[in-house]
């Protein structure tokens, strides 16, 4: 029966409620957020670069610098050891990419020579060194293995090369390092909300609202960052005014002054590490560090000379530390100690290394996008959103009465969910996010849609208006898991393969469908389930208006031939569009230099594809974009990498505004060869994926006819939506690919629901013949197949007409893969099903009524 236990009432309840808590903050602007109170939330969503402007950066760590200049540094400590073990005669020895190589001349100098150089080993993970504040002392180390490995060839040769465990830490060092050095060049500009992550093994990603440019932003990680040691004259009341050679430097967290002597003892560039570790004696965390060995014969003079008194380390003009120094330093290296917790010292010790960028940078991608652009995008995407919202409200309403109303009741608590989601988890909203999030409200109601259209069905059964209700959310309820789930594929792969903007559609998309389902199955039936026992109805009409007929009894079957040849020339001609003329891809997928422009007057596009074809860089594309005041140019890839390509950006955007009075730059895109055959790859192994996910989750749930059918419709969708974009000369990119990916989780919505119904009816009609059963099937599902697929284009439509020209590409996509997906999940889904026949092994009566219906070795 209609009835919620208290505790599962408050349940729902309270997540409702707690998602519109952390929604709120998005409806308010900072100063009310700020002047919330304290257990409130306020955080609002993150807008993306494409949203408010700014600069984007994808750069390349090139970390084998480090690595080979560790192994010219290995050279000379070999040679070192080599001499103090009493190994004079050694030759050809050379630092190489991987190894160090020295070959010894006398046979019985080998042993010696060998441990004198594994004696060089040190541990991986940071070793114990001597340390200064509590007291200097040198200590040996455990960590986890050591870092480097000796072998010995056939020829007296011996090679010393860092183990897998070290590079990795070696990478992971620079890494944290030109992290932290990144992260305080744009903080030192006073930039609000930066993002800056790194991306899989050597990449950092960087984003600045409010740049003005990717050059700048380059321009401006790129300095390189000053560390010095002083000696410390005066401190707080003691440093008052600097005199000559001295310094007035505050601490970097207490602002406390420092009067410095104006000479540096040393520098960064004497500082060849510094790690995390622990104390030898109370085994509380420390920073060791390491000089080279001019620097260490420096600061052990200098230590030497002033024990018990302080000096300061000193980056970029603020100090960040002044330990006392206990005694005498020397060695090089020693550990710095003062109440660390692990996660202040590990702070310190990458402080202490960001001097200078460890390595150099190489461009991969940059992206610029102009703030009135970003604000025209707010406001289409705005618009189109509330006119999306709004017709699907009304045609909802229109459609199911009351019912209509607790589906639009539903819906509006669907969106504020998906803020609520999006800001406790800190996302960044995009432009394809908020494409994401009008898809889901014209999705969202496709779980009410088929839960109404199950009750309307068992009410003809003149079952009683709460046995109906009932009756119609319990059958409903395996359709909508299926069709969701199989959405939620296609959103899952594309979020671990996508990228950028891509991302933030694959969230809005993956939370939508999550929420949709929430308040679709739990939250409208807890409110028919009160107004049901607050009205007590003795009838029930669920519509008002229909889109089809009651009864329908269309021979869809009987068009399969037809059908099957209208596809399979559509497939053909699409495959050869694709092979003669092929796909406008764009920069993402060819690399390349893309600008966008805005002109005061209607811009004269023969006069710009002079200017720019005039630089010779050359293919180059000019087009309208949007009105006439807006031009997009592409540039086809430079030889080079990345920089060379962001050096071309520059001069094109440069040309333009010294030759176009009043031009605007609106946005800039560059992406590198590396990147774009990445881009492209990971594209297709997204689709293919997706399809492999798909066919073995079908497979599972109903038998391997039904998954082979799916999969077949899919690549028929694929298909016929690349031939479009072949014949129009849409522009391919990597939104298209998300779109595609949402193309085959909405055909196989729309399939799976026809499925599932072919499952249940094969239940019920075990000697009906396939061809009847699966005609049945549809009409049955004939309303609910064209509610979902209109209120969605209501809503994609919305988006096309008034969202900004950049997504139009990905919308028109979405448009044409619904209604080709509504068409293949009938005439080609369901007529392969035909075609491939169903196994119908019942087994005993007693059996099919325990364990459901066998299909292909899986119980459902």
């Amino acid at each position: 029966m209609l009835y919620f236990a208290p505790w599962k009432k408050a349940v729902i309840l309270g997540l409702c409620l707690l998602g519109l808590i952390f929604a709120a903050p998005n409806l308010v602007g900072p100063e009310t957020r700020a002047s919330l109170p304290d257990w409130a939330p306020k955080d609002a969503v993150n807008l993306g670069l494409d949203l408010r402007g700014g600069a984007h950066l994808l750069v390349e760590v090139e970390v084998e610098e480090v690595i080979a200049e560790r192994l010219q540094t290995l050279r000379g400590d070999v040679r070192r050891a080599l001499v103090d073990a009493g190994v004079r005669r050694f030759t050809n020895l050379a630092a190489g990419e991987d190894a160090v190589r020295v070959r010894i001349t006398r046979a019985e100098d080998l042993n010696r020579a060998a441990e004198a150089m594994r004696a060089l080993a040190q541990p991986v993970g940071g070793g114990l060194a001597g340390g200064f504040g509590g007291g200097f002392g040198m200590a040996g180390g455990v960590g986890g293995g050591m870092d480097l490995v000796l072998e010995q060839a056939d020829d007296q040769r011996l090679v010393l090369t860092y183990t897998e465990a070290a590079v990795t830490e070696i990478t992971n060092r620079t890494m944290a390092q030109s992290l932290e050095i990144v992260r305080r060049r744009i903080d030192e500009a006073g930039t609000r909300e930066p993002t800056i992550q790194r991306q899989g093994i050597d990449r950092i990603l960087i984003q600045v609202p409010g740049i003005g440019s990717a050059e700048e932003l380059l321009g401006l990680i790129g300095r390189t960052a000053r560390l010095t040691f002083h000696e410390v004259n005066g401190f707080g009341a003691d440093a008052e005014r600097a005199g000559p050679g001295e310094l007035l430097l505050e601490d970097v967290e207490t602002g406390s002054p420092y009067l410095l002597e104006g000479r540096a003892i040393l520098s960064g560039e004497n500082l060849t590490d510094s790690r995390l570790g622990f104390h030898p004696d109370t085994n509380l965390p420390v920073v060791n560090f390491t000089f080279d060995s001019s620097g260490a014969r420096i600061f052990g003079d200098f230590t030497a000379r002033n024990v018990g008194q302080p000096f300061a380390v000193v980056l970029d003009g603020e100090v960040i530390t002044a330990p006392v120094i206990q005694s005498p330093i020397l060695g090089g290296s020693g550990f710095i100690e003062g109440g660390f917790t692990v996660e202040s010292a590990q702070e310190l010790a990458i402080l202490l290394r960001a001097g200078a960028l460890p390595a150099s940078i190489k461009v991969l991608e940059q992206r610029t996008v102009g703030p009135d652009l970003g604000a025209d995008s707010v406001a289409a995407g705005a618009a189109a959103t509330v006119l999306a919202f709004g017709a699907v409200l009304i045609f909802m309403g229109l459609i199911y009465r009351a019912f209509g109303i607790f589906a639009n009741i539903a819906l509006i608590l669907n969106v504020g969910l998906i803020f609520g989601v999006l800001s406790l988890l800190g996302a960044t909203l995009t432009l394809p996010g908020i494409a994401g999030i009008v898809l889901t409200i014209g999705m969202a109601v496709d779980a009410n849609v088929l839960i109404f259209e199950r009750i309307r069905e068992e009410l003809k059964r003149a079952k009683g208006v709460s046995q109906a209700i009932e009756k119609g959310y319990s059958e409903a309820f395996s359709a909508i898991f299926d069709a969701n789930i199989t959405t939620l594929i296609a959103a899952v792969i594309l979020f671990g393969i996508g990228s950028g903007p891509v991302k933030g559609f694959a969230v809005t998309l993956g939370i939508g469908i999550v929420t949709s389902v929430f308040t679709a199955v739990l939250v409208t039936r807890l409110m028919i389930a009160t107004w049901v026992e607050a009205t007590r109805p003795k009838t029930l009409r669920v519509e008002r208006i229909r889109l089809v007929p009651p009864e329908t009894r269309v021979n869809f079957m009987g068009l399969k031939r037809p059908a099957f040849f209208a596809s399979g020339i559509g497939m053909v001609t699409a495959l050869l569009l694709t092979g003669f003329i092929g796909l406008n891809f764009g920069i993402d997928f060819r690399g390349g230099t893309m600008v966008e422009i805005q002109t005061q007057e209607p811009a004269d596009l023969g006069e710009i594809r002079d200017l720019v074809g005039g630089m010779e860089l050359g293919d180059v594309a000019v087009q309208e974009f949007g009105s006439d005041r807006d031009v997009l140019i592409r540039v086809e890839e430079q030889a080079g990498d990345g920089d060379q390509q962001n050096r071309v950006a520059g001069e094109i955007a440069q040309t333009l505004q010294a030759e176009i009075p009043g031009a605007e730059i609106r946005r800039v895109e560059v992406v590198g060869p590396k990147v774009s055959g990445e881009l492209l790859q990971a594209g297709i192994l997204a689709i293919a994926l997706a399809v492999g996910a798909v066919l073995f989750y079908i497979w599972i749930r109903f038998e391997w006819q039904f998954g082979l059918g799916a999969v077949l419709a899919l690549v028929h969708d694929v298909a016929l939506t690349i031939g479009v974009f072949s014949l129009l000369g849409i522009e391919f990119n990597l939104a298209i690919i998300a779109a595609l990916l949402t193309i085959v989780g909405y055909s196989l919505n729309d399939t799976v629901v026809v499925f599932d119904r072919v499952r249940e009816n094969l239940r019920k009609y075990k000697k009906m013949e396939l061809v009847d059963l699966l005609n049945q099937s549809i009409n049955e599902t004939l309303s609910r197949t064209l509610m979902t697929s209109v209120t969605t284009l209501v809503a994609l439509v919305a988006m096309f007409l008034l969202g900004p020209a950049v997504i139009q590409g990905f919308t028109f996509a979405m448009i044409w893969g619904v209604v080709i997906g509504t068409y293949s999940s009938i005439f080609v889904a369901a007529a392969l099903l035909l075609w491939l026949g169903v196994k119908r092994d019942w087994g005993e009566p007693g059996d099919v009524q325990k364990a459901g219906v066998q299909f292909g070795g899986a119980q459902v």
